[in-house]
């Protein structure tokens, strides 16, 4: 079903894209010369898309996925002229059950390096106790994300920052895992994650497909074969990364040349300074 799924989706993505308000259309593939000008347009996307939020409502809520982003967040992000992000919301896209001390966790990279740098106020991050079991840390962080958001449903965050791993995961939904098929969840545990440590908590792809932007960050040529399977359809089950397809939001897949290197179909490359 999923590998049918995949190529319906692939044909859908492969349609001239609609800019209308309330049309749901492909995603946008931008393509930067280099990690700095993905890092600089990513950047000023988040503060775009935050003063929008605020514009419209009482706080603007990201989620954060770690790897690379972390560096690229933490050079960029202050750097932005009069950033304010005392009316922020932060969660997490995914997390690894380990201590905050430990260079693993998600929420300890962030903390080190990001968010010493900008007005967020500590109430306003959600992180998960890592000192639960993994099934109730899981249980525990939906019941933040529910009292943050103030819903026994679906939270719906402003935008979600994710990267793509070689294999096509993203967040710590794995191909051929279970949890791809999970649809009640918010928030869900895996105990067997195929790349250490093996214990995390994990938004799930109801959550994720909630959202009102996405977008996935990739960059380096190790990610090339992949992104072109994603974008460009292939053999075999579809991976995770392909299933995030948000119901109402916006899609972006900001990419460096070398991920991009084996792409034949149509992408945008901004000029230097350019907004999405």
């Amino acid at each position: 079903m999923l590998v049918r799924w995949h190529e319906q989706h692939v044909k859908e993505i492969s349609l001239v894209r609609k800019h209308s308000t309330g049309v749901m259309s492909g995603p946008r593939v931008v393509v930067f010369p280099s990690v700095a000008e993905l890092g600089s347009t990513l950047a000023q996307l988040v503060s775009s898309r935050a003063e929008k939020a605020l514009s419209m409502g009482e706080s603007f809520s990201l989620g954060l996925s770690g790897g690379s982003l972390v560096s690229i967040l933490s050079k960029e992000l202050p750097a932005v002229p009069g950033l304010d992000c005392s009316r922020w919301l932060i969660g997490f896209c995914d997390e690894r059950l380990v201590p905050f001390s430990d260079p693993e966790s998600t929420y300890g990279l962030y903390k080190n390096q990001l968010f010493e740098k900008i007005n967020i106020p500590e109430d306003r991050i959600l992180a998960i106790d890592p000192s639960l079991p993994v099934q109730e840390c899981a249980d525990d962080y939906a019941g933040k994300l529910s009292k943050a958001f103030n819903t026994e449903h679906i939270p719906v965050f402003d935008m979600l920052l994710l990267g793509m791993g070689p294999d096509g995961h993203t967040c710590s939904l794995f191909p051929d895992h279970p949890l791809l098929q999970e649809s009640r969840r918010t928030v869900a545990p895996i105990s067997d994650s195929p790349k250490p440590p093996p214990q995390r908590v994990t938004m799930t792809l109801p959550t994720v497909n909630a959202a009102r932007c996405v977008v996935f960050v990739s960059t380096g040529g190790s990610k090339a074969p992949v992104l072109k399977q994603l974008l460009e359809g292939g053999e075999g089950p579809a991976l995770p990364a392909s299933l995030v397809t948000p119901r109402r939001g916006e899609l972006f897949w900001l990419v460096d040349e070398p991920a991009a290197a084996s792409l034949s179909s149509r992408v945008e490359r901004p000029g230097p300074g350019a907004k999405l």
